[in-house]
This record gives structure tokens, sequence and C-alpha cells, in this order.
């Protein structure tokens, strides 16, 4: 388990903004599944790394995604969820032709975000972490 610091800087600006973010595929299929979810993932981690963002939970049910990270204020969480729902789409269908047959997009046009501020951080992992037995 990782510490969490409160706030990150950057030269001119000190911020803590903590998102929490969901997404699903279209129809909400059960589609990511096995290899699916582990490229997801990756496509993920890589895309955040690329943008700076911190991925500090993430996890993958069969139809849907959780993500819990830190976004710089000035980058704006709408742009990272626009590119990873974007580029993960243009990627695993690609990838899995599965994907192109049985759903006309990979997501849905919607997502969820909310900021992460009053409730404790331990209480939002646990709940993201616990989503695959739900």
């Amino acid at each position: 388990m990782s510490t969490i610091s409160p706030f990150k800087s950057s030269s001119n600006i000190v911020y803590s903004c903590k998102y929490h973010i969901v997404w699903c595929p279209k129809y909400r299929r059960k589609v990511l599944v096995d290899e699916v979810a582990v490229r997801l993932e990756n496509i993920i981690r890589e895309t955040s790394a690329e943008k700076q963002v911190e991925i500090i939970e993430m996890e993958i049910p069969p139809d849907h995604v959780h993500l819990l990270c830190e976004i710089h204020p000035q980058y704006g969480v709408h742009l990272f969820v626009r590119l990873v729902k974007g580029r993960s789409s243009r990627l695993l269908r690609q990838e899995y032709k599965s994907l192109r047959t049985r759903l006309p997009t990979l997501w849905t046009n919607s997502y969820f975000i909310t900021t992460v501020g009053g409730a404790p951080l331990e209480i939002i992992k646990q709940y993201i972490e616990n989503q695959k037995r739900v």
C-alpha cells in the first residue's frame, strides 16, 4: 500500500485533485475479461504515465472501469478521460476482433466523475478494490 501525499506541486501551483472515475462498455456488456482487461490496464497505465496522471487505484470488473487518480488541474479530468477512452477503444478494437463484432463502439459516451474529498481515501480505495467481489 502506497503512502498518498496530500498535495502535489509544479512550478506555479500546489494542488490536490483526486477523482473517482467510472465508465462502461456499450450496453454494459461484460467484455473486459482475461487478456482484454490486462491490455486495458496497460493502456490506462501507459496513458497515465504519458500525461503525468497518478493512478492511485484501478479495478476493471467485466462491465465497467473504476479509477482513483490524481490529475493536474491545468490538464483537466475531461481531457484525460477522453484520451483514455478514445485510445483504449481504438487499440482494443484493433487487437481483439470480438470487440468489433459484438459492439458498434467499445465505450458509452457517458462517464461518472466525482472529486474525492468528503470520504477518506482509504474508504474509496477499499470500495474500488472490492468491486470485483460484488
